[in-house]
């Protein structure tokens, strides 16, 4: 089973970067950030795909990324976010990939902003899970 993790994380502090990590760690592969990869190059059969909101939403490049995803190249995807309060990049992710006809697991992670540190063995783990539960 081929397994990818793509990101966007924009901020000094890469949140969402370190959530990618940590569940790419629990699955075993690299997370790859989608400014390094502006396309997926390997058909995957679980994509786990994430960002954050940015003023409130989601980033342009993130969105962009979504709308480029090839149908064919993706199985399913699973998401994740990390935000102050707003779960809004993941709702929006899975209008987007959806209307693709994409298939979008209703599981998700999301980490409080201020919390990542203490969520970084739960992204682990969840990565673990969705991986091996697809």
């Amino acid at each position: 089973m081929n397994i990818a993790v793509r990101y966007c994380s924009k901020t000094k502090f890469g949140n969402t970067r370190r959530i990618a990590e940590a569940i790419a760690e629990g699955i075993g592969v690299n997370a790859v950030s989608i400014d390094d990869e502006p396309k997926l190059v390997e058909k995957a059969d679980i994509l786990f795909l994430g960002g954050a909101p940015y003023a409130n939403i989601m980033a342009p490049e993130l969105r962009s990324y979504a709308e480029g995803i090839d149908p064919g190249m993706v199985s399913k995807v699973v998401l994740f976010t990390t935000s102050n309060w707003s779960k809004r990049t993941v709702l929006a992710l899975k209008k987007i990939l959806k209307k693709k006809g994409i298939e979008v697991c209703e599981d998700y992670f999301f980490s409080h902003m201020l919390k990542v540190d203490d969520n970084l063995n739960a992204a682990k783990e969840f990565g673990k899970k969705m991986s091996m539960s697809n």
